[in-house]
């Protein structure tokens, strides 16, 4: 599956860029998330740009209530 795998490449993304101890939230700024993920699916190219910009939508939505920051468990 396609979506998973590039999930979990962005759980590896937080935790490898987050500046939370090890452990923590993994958070990271909704631009760099939204930077990387967007890149991932347009090298996969299986997922549809609506449905990237639609999962975008979502998490900024939480991200916006988080101080503009994504956290794992948001996806």
């Amino acid at each position: 599956n396609p979506l998973q795998s590039i999930l979990s490449s962005m759980k590896h993304a937080c935790e490898i860029l987050t500046r939370d101890p090890e452990g923590g939230a993994a958070r990271i700024p909704f631009k760099t998330f939204s930077f990387l993920y967007s890149y991932l699916a347009s090298i996969d190219g299986e997922i549809p740009k609506e449905e990237t910009e639609a999962f975008l939508h979502r998490i900024k939505e939480q991200a916006d209530q988080q101080s503009g920051m994504v956290l794992l468990r948001n996806f």
